[in-house]
C-alpha cells in the first residue's frame, strides 16, 4: 500500500505519524517504509488503509458482486473503468487477483506479502528490512557511559519495549538471575558513602533509552512509566518542570538503582515488570547492568592520572588571542584571568577546563566533580557549554 502512495499521500502519512514530511518522493518513501521497519501503531496502520482506500476507491474498480465465504473471492464482477482489474480480498482490502485484465492499460499488482515485497522494500530502503520482526528483540543500542559508574556486567542486554496489543497502556516483564560471584560482589560492597546512609557501591542498575542506533543514547523514559521489581514499586528519577501546560514533565536522565529490591541469591530469579503508555512516534529499550559506583575523589585521581596539559599549550593560546587580526579594527591588548574558581569563589587548587573550551579561564576540578556527583549536568561554569568528564584536562600553566 505504501509503495503505491503519491507524494501528497506520503506527506499526509508522515505528518500524521509525527515525522518530517519535507523532501523528494524517494526520501518520503524511505521515511514511510521506516515506519514499517520499526513497527507502526494500529492508528498509523488504519491511516495507511484509509489513504489507500481514498487512492483506489472500490466503486471505480468493480461493480457489486458476491464474496465467497470459503475462498474470499469476488464473483459476478464486471469492470467499469478502463483501468479496472479483477480483485480478490486479502484482509478486507481489495488487491489484484491472478485473473488477467482486459484493460488496455496494465496496472502493477500490489505487493501484500511474499519475496516480491521484501525485494521492493530492500530496493526502496538501504539495508535489509524484515516484515516479520518490525521490533528487534535486542536492538543494537548503545547507552552513554556514566562517569560515576563502572560497568561490571550486562544482566539484560538492551531489549525493545514492544506493544503486545492495541491498548494504550502496555505491560511487559523480564527475568534475570545473579551468579554466585555477582551476589558476593554486591553483598560485600555495602559501605557508607560520603554524605549518605549505608548503601551498596556495587549495584544493579536499570536503564531506559530510545531505540536509536546512530549514537550512544542518554537515559530516556517512556510516558507514564511504572516499574516493579519482585512485585515492589520502584521509585523513578524526579521530573523537570514542564515547558508548558498540558505536557507531561520530562524525567531526569538518570539510571534507576534497583539493588534494594532484588533477591541477593543465585537460586532465586528476579522479576521486573514495566508498564508504560504507547508512543507510536518513538520506540524504547530497557537494559539491566551490574555497576560499581565511583566517588568524585576517585574520578579526580583518574583525571590526574590522565596527565596534565603542557604549559606551552596555554602560552600558545595566549599569544594567539593577543595577535592582532589584520581584518579587524579591534585588537586585544590584554587578557584578564581570575585565580578564583567561578563555582566556589575560592582560589583554584586544581585548574581545569574542557578540551572543547576556547577560553583561558579555568575552574577547580575537585569542586566541579563534587557538584556533578550531586547533580550531574556536566556544563562548563565559564562558557555554559557541555563539558563532560571525558574531555576534562588539568592545565599545567601556573
Amino acid at each position: 500500500m505504501v509503495l503505491s502512495f503519491r507524494v501528497s499521500e506520503l506527506q499526509v502519512l508522515l505528518g500524521y505519524a509525527g515525522r518530517n514530511k519535507s523532501g523528494r518522493k524517494q526520501e518520503l518513501l524511505t521515511r514511510a517504509l521506516q515506519l514499517l521497519r520499526v513497527g507502526c501503531s494500529p492508528a498509523v496502520q488504519l491511516k495507511i488503509k484509509e489513504l489507500y482506500r481514498r487512492r483506489l476507491p472500490r466503486h471505480r474498480m468493480v461493480n457489486m458482486g458476491t464474496v465467497s465465504s470459503s475462498t474470499g473471492e469476488l464473483s459476478g464482477v464486471t469492470t467499469t473503468s478502463p483501468l479496472a482489474v479483477p480483485l480478490s480480498y486479502d484482509g478486507g482490502l481489495p488487491v489484484p487477483s491472478s485473473t488477467s485484465s482486459t484493460s488496455p492499460v496494465a496496472v502493477p499488482p500490489l505487493l501484500t506479502s511474499g519475496p516480491e515485497l521484501d525485494r521492493a522494500l530492500s530496493s526502496a530502503m538501504p539495508g535489509s528490512l524484515s516484515r516479520h520482526h518490525v521490533h528487534p528483540v535486542h536492538p543494537d543500542v548503545r547507552l552513554k557511559r556514566l562517569p560515576f559508574y563502572d560497568m561490571l556486567d550486562e544482566l539484560v542486554k538492551p531489549s525493545s519495549l514492544v506493544s503486545s496489543n492495541t491498548q494504550r497502556f502496555q505491560e511487559t516483564y523480564f527475568v534475570f538471575a545473579l551468579t554466585p560471584q555477582q551476589v558476593t560482589q554486591i553483598g560485600s560492597s555495602r559501605d557508607m558513602l560520603p554524605g549518605q546512609k549505608y548503601d551498596y557501591t556495587t549495584q544493579v542498575q536499570l536503564r531506559f533509552c530510545l531505540s536509536e542506533t546512530s549514537c550512544p543514547q542518554e537515559d530516556h523514559f517512556p510516558p507514564t512509566l511504572c516499574v516493579k521489581v519482585n512485585a515492589k514499586l520502584c521509585p523513578l528519577p524526579g521530573c523537570l518542570p514542564p515547558a508548558k501546560n498540558g505536557v507531561e514533565p520530562k524525567r531526569l536522565s538518570r539510571p534507576i538503582n534497583i539493588t534494594p529490591y532484588i533477591h541477593l541469591s543465585p537460586t532465586v530469579p528476579n522479576h521486573v515488570t514495566v508498564s508504560w503508555t504507547t508512543d507510536f512516534s518513538r520506540n524504547y529499550s530497557v537494559s539491566v547492568y551490574l555497576v560499581k559506583q565511583l566517588t568524585s575523589a576517585s574520578l579526580l585521581q583518574r583525571l590526574k592520572a590522565k596527565g596534565i596539559r603542557n604549559p606551552d599549550h596555554s602560552r600558545a593560546l595566549i599569544k594567539e588571542k593577543l595577535t592582532a587580526d589584520p581584518d579587524s579594527e579591534i585588537a586585544t591588548t590584554s587578557l584578564r584571568v581570575s585565580l578564583m574558581c567561578p563555582l566556589g569563589k575560592m582560589r583554584l587548587s586544581i585548574p581545569c577546563r574542557a578540551l572543547t573550551c576556547t577560553h583561558l579561564q579555568c575552574f577547580d576540578a575537585a569542586l566541579y566533580l563534587q557538584m556533578n556527583e550531586k547533580k550531574p549536568t556536566w556544563v562548563c561554569p565559564v562558557c555554559d557549554r557541555k563539558a563532560p568528564y571525558e574531555v576534562l584536562i588539568i592545565d599545567g600553566f601556573n
